[in-house]
């Protein structure tokens, strides 16, 4: 059975940090792409940044060089650490794998940054 279960979200304040996690199970993790969404109160969900083993990272304009991704495939899972958070950073967060048309979700964490 697949799984992948986000966790690491919060409460934060402006300018400070989180790192979300995303444990995975149930498919064969280092063959698959690893992205971060995120959707906020009546916004669609977008893309925040993707992994894939061997080939690299890329990232939404948004958060440049304040987040980065990465992965463990030892330990099958995804991260992203969140620097310099800003209110407009608030979501819920969702991992998702993919390759080949197979995608599958995470139930997402929420992420919350406010004075």
């Amino acid at each position: 059975q697949v799984q992948l279960v986000e966790s690491g979200g919060g409460l934060v304040q402006p300018g400070g940090s989180l790192r979300l996690s995303c444990a995975a199970s149930g498919f064969t993790f280092s063959s698959y792409a690893m992205s971060w969404y995120r959707q906020a109160p009546g916004k669609e969900r977008e893309l925040v940044a993707t992994i894939i083993s061997g080939y690299g990272t890329n990232y939404a304009d948004s958060v440049k060089g304040r987040f980065t991704i990465s992965r463990d495939n030892a330990k099958n899972t995804v991260y992203l650490q969140m620097n310099s958070l800003k209110p407009e950073d608030t979501a819920v967060y969702y991992c998702k794998a993919s390759r080949l048309g197979r995608n599958y979700w995470g139930q997402g964490t929420q992420v919350t940054v406010s004075s």
